[in-house]
């Protein structure tokens, strides 16, 4: 279940308000001794995490399927950089950080279980009961699963954004009256105190100068899949930190390869071109990084964006312009 992003609360009786976590969304499966946790990505996140595991196996139920969000605490909230740590190929590393830095599940959704398998086609009014019923029943004395709160109340919503940071970036507003939206944004809409998109590296361009006697990047170029599968140059980020300009650039080249963009790309045919605009690398779409904007229009970043963080956890593909929907504003209704 997708979020589309917009710019205020949505108010109504149909909507369902939740913090919105920084953290790594995450389907839990248990079939019995069978446990998977898998990423918005699909991609199977178990191994990274057999604590989370560990502490399923001592929960009563023995089959259920929830949705919920991998965050990982330190002090007083939740550090994105030490959950990205856990992504790490050598066994012994995650079993290390595993103790070291224990993750959570901040749980907001339950979409099966041993005696309603097909729950996530009910509304999400009745699931929201079933989950606090199912939270009441098996999350205590097991301190790894927190339910997250969730409020019909518009005023309640307002606060919680206005009070987003250390772990938390906004609000989650979602339809009561809905069945779980797999693979869509119909049914959820997220709310931020900045603007962010997930977008794919399609390609880069080199800096001016050199570091260290080296060629190094100078900006990446940003990508967005239309709904034909087709990926959009529609900007580009120069805030790369000095410091990681030379291993950044190592992972870059080891990804070059055509067609990198394969809809609008750079240099393309425009009034405002120059022999520069057409100097790019393309890559393979395996990078997915969250920049924050503040202005998009004419399927373009309008200025250039921030990188907010890498996100190993997002497929390429799930990386659309229907993220950046939002509804037009009547601009006579603004001039009065």
């Amino acid at each position: 279940m997708e979020a589309r992003s917009v710019d205020a609360i949505p108010r109504g009786p149909e909507w369902q308000y939740e913090p919105k976590w920084d953290g790594f969304r995450c389907l839990l499966k248990r079939d019995g001794a069978s446990i998977v946790l898998q990423s918005k990505a699909g991609e199977d996140l178990t191994r990274y995490f057999p604590e989370l595991v560990e502490a399923t196996l001592w929960l009563k139920a023995t089959e259920f399927t929830l949705d919920g969000e991998i965050v990982v605490p330190q002090g007083k909230s939740f550090s994105f950089d030490d959950l990205l740590q856990r992504i790490h190929p050598a066994a012994s590393r995650v079993a290390k950080l595993s103790k070291q830095t224990p993750a959570l599940v901040l749980v907001f959704d339950l979409l099966a279980t041993a005696k309603d398998r097909e729950l996530a086609a009910e509304p999400l009014a009745k699931r929201r009961a079933a989950l606090e019923a199912f939270a009441k029943a098996q999350f205590k004395g097991h301190p790894t699963f927190r339910l997250s709160p969730a409020t019909t109340s518009h005023a309640a919503a307002k606060t919680w954004l206005a009070q987003a940071g250390g772990g938390s970036d906004g609000v989650i507003a979602k339809r009561l009256d809905l069945p779980y939206q797999a693979g869509n944004r119909e049914g959820m809409q997220k709310i931020k105190k900045f603007r962010s998109a997930d977008c794919v590296i399609g390609g880069f361009r080199y800096a001016k100068n050199q570091l260290g006697g080296k060629q190094v990047v100078g900006s990446l170029l940003l990508g967005l899949y239309d709904d034909a599968g087709l990926l959009h140059h529609v900007g580009f980020t120069s805030a790369i930190k000095r410091e990681q300009k030379l291993a950044l650039t190592e992972k870059l080249e080891a990804l070059i390869g055509k067609p990198g963009f394969t809809g609008n790309a750079p240099g393309g045919p425009s009034r405002w071109s120059t022999e520069r605009s057409a100097e790019w690398c393309p890559l393979k779409p395996k990078l997915v990084v969250e920049v924050c904007y503040d202005h998009f229009s004419g399927d373009r970043f309008r200025h250039g964006t921030t990188i907010l963080r890498w996100r190993p956890d997002k497929a390429p593909r799930q990386c659309t312009l229907d993220q950046l929907k939002q509804k037009a504003v009547d601009p006579m209704k603004l001039l009065g």
